[in-house]
């Protein structure tokens, strides 16, 4: 009933809301896009995104379809790597940025690993920033992160909004610097964040520096500062400041997937983990339990 082509089409247009960026990723012209995901909303007989010229959103049956493509997506690909008796081996170093710790990509790297047994995964957690520098080193094969507003490189996992988060009762002086909470350099949202305060000529002052996101979110929790965060991506007990604390925009924020270079041995497995990671890629968006 569901074709799988039209399937993995929805999936990428559901995790980038952009046909645009969806055509990119797959490699296909936005007209053809545009088409599959019509097929698949007939054969639903429901629509699945609602669009205009601004904006691309899912309606609540896209929603809905989202977890029913995943699980018929990971069945079909089980069902063709068990007829056609290709097994993925090799050593895959992958990298994966501090943003997800709180997310389900555990359960991702399990389905993962129970598909393909037999490739050897080595998994490192690290800042976008120093991810992106083993990448190009050499030290992994690829990586799961944010992306450099300047870099173009990567799969577009999904977009979001970088926004300031704290804890529910904080409060902030206008007439004083704005406490920040950031990771080390080269933190990506730590870049963002003293780039817009210094463009709204705002002082500031870092009253946490850590390299994990659960150091920085107890240091936010007490009520210490504010930190730049992606909304999708906010932890359980910090809420969105509110427009009136007078803070930058941020502005947006790339998840890519960036492969490294192509070492044998590696490079199947590697494109099997990016198919999971895109495949499963609403998940990201959900914290873990």
């Amino acid at each position: 009933m569901y074709d799988p082509t039209q399937l993995r089409t929805f999936l990428a247009v559901a995790q980038t809301l952009s046909f645009t960026q969806a055509a990119r990723r797959l490699g296909l012209r936005q007209s053809t896009v545009s088409q599959q995901v019509r097929r698949l909303e007939d054969a639903a007989g429901r629509p699945l995104f609602s669009r205009d010229t601004h904006s691309v959103e899912l309606t609540e049956d896209g929603e809905a379809m989202l977890g029913f493509a995943r699980r018929i997506l990971e069945v079909h690909e089980q069902a063709a790597a068990f007829f056609t008796g290709t097994r993925v081996r090799g050593r895959l170093r992958f990298g994966a940025s501090e943003d997800f710790v709180l997310t389900r990509l555990p359960e991702i790297l399990e389905g993962f690993r129970y598909d393909h047994p037999e490739v050897d995964l080595e998994l490192t957690v690290e800042l976008s920033g120093t991810l992106h520098e083993q990448l190009a080193a050499g030290k992994l094969d690829l990586v799961l992160a944010k992306r450099r507003p300047e870099d173009p490189r990567g799969a577009l996992v999904w977009r979001d909004d970088l926004v300031w988060i704290g804890a529910e009762r904080l409060r902030l002086d206008a007439d004083r610097p704005v406490p920040l909470i950031v990771y080390p350099p080269p933190g990506i949202t730590r870049a963002r964040a003293l780039e817009a305060l210094e463009r709204q000529g705002r002082g500031w002052r870092i009253v946490c520096t850590s390299g994990s996101l659960n150091g920085l979110i107890a240091a936010a929790r007490a009520g210490l500062g504010v930190m730049a965060h992606s909304r999708r991506l906010i932890p359980p007990g910090l809420f969105l400041l509110p427009e009136r604390s007078g803070l930058p925009e941020l502005g947006k924020v790339d998840f890519v997937l960036v492969h490294g270079h192509r070492r044998p041995g590696a490079q199947e497995a590697a494109d099997a983990l990016a198919a999971a990671v895109l495949a499963g890629g609403e998940r990201l968006r959900r914290p873990g339990g």
